[in-house]
C-alpha cells in the first residue's frame, strides 16, 4: 500500500488490475482505478489460464499504461505474455516460486517451460531472495542482466512497531499463516504434540485462514479435530495481525519455501523471536542465532527442539534476539528502499521507451 501510496503521490495515474475481494476497496480509496479480472489461483486449467491471458491481453490494449508491474505466478507468466502482446513493458516481481519448484516432475517441467517462454519479456525481474533467482539462472529461465534481488515487498517500519518487552506468564507461540501443508503446519502440531509429551507448559496459537479448497489446503476435520484435542488455539483470521503478534512471545512457521515471508519480516519488525525452517526466503529474513532459530524443514523434532530451545532463553536474551530482527528490518527491508528500487527502474523503463521513439 505505501508502495501504491509512493506512486500517486508522484502524480502517476495507478490501475490495478485483480479478483474483487475485501481489499480492492482499500485501493480505490487511496485512488487507484480498478480493474476486476477472473484468476483462477488454486488450478492450473489451461484453458481458463489462457482465457486469463486474453483477458488481461485486452485490459492492457484498453488502459494503455506506461509501464505494468506484475506480482505473484499467473500474472508474471501470462501477463507478461499479455504486455508483450500489447506492446506494453512490464516489471516482475517473484514473489515465490510455490509448491511447482518443491518437486521435479511434468507439472514442475511445464511451469519451468512457461516461465523460459514468458520472462523473455520483461524489462525486469526482481525476485525476494537469493535462491529463487539463483535457481531461474542455473535453470537458464532468465537472462542475469534482466534480475535484480530486492527484499520482499517491504515492511512499513511505522505500522509494525515493537512494544515494550513483557514475557507472558505462559510462553506463547504464534504461527500466522494460510492453513496449507506446504506452510509446515503439519510440522507445527506434530512439535506440539512432541512438546506436550514431555509436560512442556505452552500456548500453542494459529492465525490465518483455512483453505480447504486449495489442492494444498488442510481438510476442516483436521483442524477442528487439533482445536478440540487442545492441541491449538486457533484465533481465526484478521484483517490486522499487530495486536497478535504483539501478545506472542516467539513467532513460527515452518514452511517448505518462501519468496520473502511477510509474516516473518512483520514479526521481526515488532522485536519478535522467531523459529522457521533453514529454506530460501525463511532464512533471509532470520539469521539463526541473532533474530532467531532455524531448524530443518519438513523435520517436527527438530522444530521442538528450536521451540524448547526458545522458551528457555533468559528474558534478556530474548529481548535482545527482537530488538536485533527489527535493526535488520531498518538496514533490509524497510518499504521505503522497494519504492526506490522500483522507481529507478520505472524511471529506466521510461528513458528507454523515449530513446525508441526518438531513433525510430
Amino acid at each position: 500500500m505505501n508502495f501504491v501510496k509512493a506512486l500517486l503521490e508522484q502524480g502517476h495515474e495507478v490501475h490495478t488490475i485483480a479478483p474483487e475481494d475485501d481489499y480492492t476497496k482499500l485501493l480505490t480509496a487511496v485512488g487507484c482505478n480498478h480493474h476486476n479480472v477472473y484468476m483462477d489461483s488454486r488450478g492450473a486449467s489451461p484453458l481458463k489460464d489462457f482465457a486469463l491471458m486474453l483477458e488481461l491481453t485486452m485490459l492492457y490494449k484498453k488502459v494503455k499504461p506506461d509501464v505494468i508491474l506484475h506480482y505473484t505466478i499467473k500474472p508474471n507468466v501470462y501477463g507478461s505474455m499479455a504486455a508483450a502482446l500489447a506492446g506494453i513493458p512490464a516489471i516482475n516481481n517473484v514473489c515465490g516460486l510455490g509448491t511447482v519448484f518443491l518437486k521435479e516432475g511434468l507439472v514442475s517441467k511445464i511451469a519451468k517451460f512457461l516461465y523460459k517462454i514468458s520472462f523473455r519479456f520483461p524489462k525486469k525481474v526482481f525476485f525476494q531472495n537469493p535462491d529463487d533467482l539463483q535457481l531461474f539462472l542455473d535453470k537458464a529461465i532468465i537472462r542475469d542482466d534482466k534480475t535484480e534481488l530486492l527484499p520482499g515487498s517491504g515492511i512499513d517500519l511505522n505500522q509494525f512497531e515493537p512494544q515494550p518487552f513483557k514475557r507472558n506468564n505462559t510462553f506463547t507461540f504464534l504461527v500466522v499463516s494460510r492453513i496449507l501443508f506446504d506452510k509446515g503446519i503439519i510440522e507445527y502440531i506434530e512439535a506440539i504434540k512432541i512438546l506436550k509429551a514431555k509436560g512442556v507448559n505452552a500456548k500453542f496459537q494459529l492465525l490465518g485462514g483455512k483453505d480447504p479448497e486449495h489442492k494444498r489446503g488442510i481438510p476442516l476435520v483436521d483442524i477442528d479435530n487439533w482445536i478440540s484435542q487442545g492441541l491449538i488455539d486457533y484465533l481465526g483470521k484478521t484483517s490486522d495481525v499487530r495486536p497478535y503478534l504483539s501478545a506472542a512471545d516467539c513467532v513460527v512457521l515452518p514452511s517448505y519455501r518462501e519468496g520473502s515471508p511477510r509474516s516473518l519480516m512483520e514479526a521481526a519488525a515488532m522485536s519478535k523471536p522467531i523459529v522457521t525452517t533453514n529454506v530460501p526466503g525463511c532464512n533471509q529474513v532470520v539469521v539463526g542465532g541473532f533474530n532467531g532459530l532455524l531448524c530443518e524443514s519438513h523435520n517436527p523434532e527438530d522444530l521442538a527442539d528450536k521451540m524448547l530451545q526458545m522458551m528457555e532463553f533468559s528474558d534478556v536474551s530474548l529481548q535482545l534476539m527482537g530488538e536485533c530482527g527489527r535493526r535488520k528490518m531498518e538496514l533490509e527491508f524497510s518499504d521505503t528502499i522497494i519504492v526506490d528500487r522500483y522507481t529507478s527502474v520505472m524511471k529506466k523503463v521510461e528513458h528507454d521507451a523515449v530513446a525508441k521513439l526518438m531513433v525510430s
